[in-house]
């Protein structure tokens, strides 16, 4: 039988980001779910509206709407009307975010890192090419659904 995954990997996952965020939001004063938002929207510009940042991000709906409101108050963030949907609102980062974008980089950088420390290059590569074999499994599963 294969060894099973404790359900709290992934809830420990997440707490040990959060602590790895502490210093920086500390910093920046600004909340961690106002970074996760601005984060998320700089590594995933695909996915720029706040629907989507509640359903691939996780995070409350009022939660993201509280912190949209806040980041777009101190400049960090801009609305744009989505093409073809008046309904829908895009959300963009400002030259403002783009220092605030390379420090949560780096510390993005760093926490991969520190969660692959003594693992052997071998098996990231390893890790990485079962992660894709998942999520194409995933997605397939998901297209017969439909």
């Amino acid at each position: 039988m294969p060894k099973k995954i404790d359900i709290e990997f992934i809830h420990n996952f997440f707490q040990a980001y959060c602590i790895s965020c502490k210093s920086i939001c500390r910093e920046l004063r600004m909340p961690q779910t106002a970074f996760d938002i601005l984060m998320f929207l700089a590594n995933n510009p695909e996915h720029n509206t706040a629907k989507s940042i509640v359903e691939l991000r996780g995070l409350k709906a009022n939660l993201v709407s509280v912190n949209v409101e806040r980041l777009v108050q101190e400049g960090y963030l801009y609305r744009r009307d989505f093409p073809g949907d008046r309904r829908k609102t895009v959300l963009l980062c400002t030259p403002k975010a783009q220092p605030v974008i390379d420090k949560g980089r780096e510390l993005q950088r760093g926490f991969l890192e520190d969660i692959f420390q003594d693992v052997s290059e071998a098996s990231r590569e390893n890790f990485y090419g079962v992660m894709e074999a998942v999520e194409r499994n995933v997605n397939r599963i998901m297209k017969g659904s439909e």
